[in-house]
Parts: C-alpha cells; structure tokens; sequence
C-alpha cells in the first residue's frame, strides 16, 4: 500500500544580508537571486533578532504580502 504521508519541501534558502536593528527589520539574499524583506516577527522562536549580525545562513518559508513576497518562518540554516 502507498505510504501517503505528507512530502517534505525544500525551504528556500539564503543569507541576511542586510538588518537594520532600530527598525526591526532586515533583507535575505535568498538562492534564487532575489532578495526578500522580513520582520522581526517572522523569525522562528529559536532565532534571536538582537543577535544576528548579517551573513547567517537561514531557511524561511515565502508569504504574499501587500508590498510583494516576504519571508517568514525564517530558522538559521
């Protein structure tokens, strides 16, 4: 019998590239070639904004957003 459990997906992956930390926010420059913005909020609670000092590798997931795709779900990779 087919096992029909749920298939794992690749998460995109990228680098931060830039944080600007009084803002709370920052920008991933993702594999793909293009660059997503993120919030504060969309980091994963394993993830520390305050620490992050540009250049981590990180996973994230894509999520529309009124000013285009973002990235959200983001977990160091």
């Amino acid at each position: 019998m087919p096992d029909f459990r749920e298939e794992e997906f690749e998460m995109p992956t990228g680098t931060i590239k830039k944080l600007v930390s009084d803002r709370g926010f920052g920008f991933i420059a993702a594999e793909d070639g293009r660059e997503y913005f993120f919030h504060r909020t969309g980091l994963d609670s394993s993830v520390n904004f305050d620490s992050l000092a540009g250049g981590e590798r990180v996973s994230f997931e894509i999520e529309p957003s009124q000013k285009g795709p973002r990235a959200n779900r983001i977990k160091l990779a």
